[in-house]
């Protein structure tokens, strides 16, 4: 009997050596195949910088494989070979190598999982999709976790819970049983703006080497009229410098990301984040060993425990939570929009160019880096979308192409659940909409624009002032409903009738300034 050969199929963000597909590949035996596609790198218009260190890093993973011995078939995308989609590539491989059986590794996305079922019908051999062991809770242990003894979904989730239980499980930050300090969470000591005298670290650089420049020049050349800037180009796009990266983070950063995890400042895009979770969404870094080396950095008295806490909760509890809420709500979830709202996205959502300095500063450092940090999506952008009615669609598209950590995994369910509130609050307990205060306390940026963030109404108020009340005005209906929202809606029902006609009046002739004309869902350039 002939010995069975197998094609292990790896997608380009399952760049880990420990991916399921991977086990028990045998050098001399099996292929690993991998490709890069134009129905891929096109499905949206992903940021140039994104598809580039995509296109790199897989480029890098499989030399490292060929120099464990491995056949490696790589398919670049500028191949005259290339059939343009994972598909037809699979199956002309396969024909190729005259395998008996193809080996992946579970899709993190729902669109490409439907694909990959199809595949089954279509090749002419045996196709095994195995779970995707990255992630510490498994589809079924949060489908168990979000459902009653009886099957049921309740109408709410929350990740506070889901995250404690993540904790009892791995053991991380905890004591005879119990957390680390006394209590689970150590969000309200996470808070802090920064002050004058606080400088962030200086971070490495990653030169881009001859094999990522060759991929850059693809990427100018194949995606110029795609979002974002491709220069300046540092990201770690190899095992051996993701590693680098985390240790550093742990080192320099980690200590300060505490207290200003959520402040803002003009021209420091990462500050004290950690800047990895493009490495960690692709595969380049497993996030079991990010919290055990921030762990031990706690252990060792060398980061304190509200810093470590809030970075192990955004790993096991909230990214955890996200993907576990994906996979249990779509594919209608993807379509949620409790609150009706139809305004199309902004032109200056795609040029930065806008009178709203916090605004303009969080848009230009996405186009730049295709990173922004979490207040800056969630507190400035995802905050404008939110109290301006953009449509949710437009928003879950717009978050998909620009940042370079972003799959419709981690970006939806934060989109429609978290920013958004399109769910109705089956994510979040309550819409995360704050007017301009919230900005200028976290912020330095209100001191440079042309609005004043004091101001109410008229033309000079801030604009997020006004449109937080005509947010809840337009919403009233199902915002009262709300118990996390009563102090407010209290309010909003005490306003002044002539305050309130104010605060509508602004926002309309801000909904009808050249600023705010859309361009389309499609539009990108």
């Amino acid at each position: 009997m002939a010995e069975e050969k197998i094609l292990r199929f790896v997608l380009g963000d399952q760049l880990s050596r420990g991916i399921s597909s991977l086990d028990g590949a045998e050098v001399g035996r099996d292929v690993i195949f991998m490709a890069e596609v134009m129905a891929e790198a096109t499905s949206v218009k992903h940021h140039k910088k994104k598809i580039a260190f995509l296109f790199s890093a897989m480029r890098h993973f499989a030399d490292d494989l060929r120099e464990e011995g491995f056949t490696v078939d790589y398919l670049r995308l500028d191949a005259e070979r290339n059939p343009g989609d994972f598909g037809s590539a699979l199956a002309e491989a396969v024909e190729r190598h005259g395998v008996n059986r193809v080996v992946m590794t579970e899709p993190s996305e729902v669109r490409v999982l439907e694909a990959a079922e199809s595949w089954r019908e279509e090749l002419a051999v045996n196709l095994d999709i195995l779970s995707d062991r990255r992630f510490l809770a498994s589809h079924e242990d949060f489908v168990s976790w979000a459902t009653t003894d009886s099957g049921a979904q309740p109408k709410s989730l929350r990740m506070e819970y889901f995250y404690r239980e993540m904790r009892r499980r791995t053991g991380y930050l905890m004591k005879d049983g119990e957390p680390e300090g006394g209590q689970w969470n150590y969000d309200a000591d996470n808070r802090k703006s920064l002050p004058d005298s606080i400088r962030p670290p200086s971070r490495p650089r990653f030169e881009p080497d001859s094999m990522t420049r060759e991929v850059m020049r693809l990427v100018a050349e194949r995606f110029d009229a795609h979002f974002g800037d491709i220069e300046p180009f540092d990201y770690p796009v190899t095992r051996k410098d993701a590693e680098a990266y985390l240790d550093w983070f742990v080192v320099e950063a980690l200590p300060g990301f505490g207290d200003w995890q959520d402040a803002m400042k003009q021209g420091e895009p990462l500050l004290f984040h950690s800047h990895l979770s493009t490495l960690i969404n692709c595969g380049l870094l497993d996030p079991r060993e990010c919290c055990e080396k921030a762990e031990k950095a706690y252990r060792d008295g060398r980061a304190p425990l509200n810093a470590v806490e809030g970075f192990i909760r955004q790993i096991i509890g909230w990214r955890e939570f996200i993907r576990g809420v994906y996979w249990l709500k779509m594919p209608d979830y993807a379509d949620s929009n409790v609150l009706d709202a139809t305004r199309p996205l902004p032109g200056f959502f795609w040029t930065g160019k806008t009178e709203m300095n916090c605004l303009a500063q969080a848009i230009s450092e996405t186009r730049a880096n295709a990173y922004a940090h979490h207040i800056q999506r969630l507190m400035i952008i995802g905050n404008f979308c939110l109290i301006a009615g953009i449509d949710p669609k437009e928003v879950q598209e717009w978050f998909l192409i620009v940042y370079s950590d972003a799959y419709d995994w981690v970006e939806m369910p934060n989109v429609v659940g978290m920013a958004l509130f399109a769910d109705g609050g089956f994510v979040a307990s309550k819409p995360y909409a704050a007017s301009g205060s919230y900005i200028n306390k976290m912020s330095d940026y209100c001191g440079s624009c042309r609005f004043e963030v004091k101001q109410k109404s008229g033309e000079k108020a801030c604009p997020f002032n006004y449109l937080y009340w005509n947010f809840l005005s337009e919403n009233e209906d199902v915002l009262r409903k709300n118990q996390r929202m009563g102090l407010v809606m209290g309010s909003l029902r005490k306003m002044k009738q002539n305050r309130l006609d104010e605060v509508r009046s602004d926002s309309e002739r801000f909904f009808a300034n050249s600023e705010m004309q859309g361009w389309g869902r499609t539009e990108s350039a």
